[in-house]
């Protein structure tokens, strides 16, 4: 569990986690503007699979601390806290992403 109890704030941990999905391949942000084939649904997936893997850590990090682990109360909330806020960013940009495609369709009507 790296980083969990580190610095910096909850928000901006999980920021940079889907950040750091997103820029992870070679050409980066060049992928988000369709420069490479699928380099955009690779791009989601590696934000999913990013989400997931905080999701998975907090509950390592509970696991472990109902088990009697030496671990502190702090960084398991952290982590719960760090995964949740992660999720709803992925939410909302589930969100974004339906918006866009439907006006898209508006357009073509």
């Amino acid at each position: 569990m790296d980083g969990i109890g580190g610095g910096g704030s909850v928000a901006g941990r999980a920021a940079w986690a889907l950040q750091r999905a997103m820029l992870a391949s070679p050409g980066g942000a060049a992928q988000l503007e369709g420069a490479a084939p699928g380099g955009f649904e690779e791009t989601l997936k590696r934000m999913l699979g990013e989400v997931s893997e905080l999701q998975t850590e907090s509950q390592d990090a509970i696991s472990a601390f109902v088990r009697g682990e030496p671990v502190e109360l702090h960084q398991v909330m952290a982590a719960v806290e760090e995964a949740g806020i992660a999720l709803e960013l992925l939410i909302e940009i589930r969100n974004r992403l339906t918006e866009a495609y439907r006006t898209v369709i508006q357009m073509q009507n």
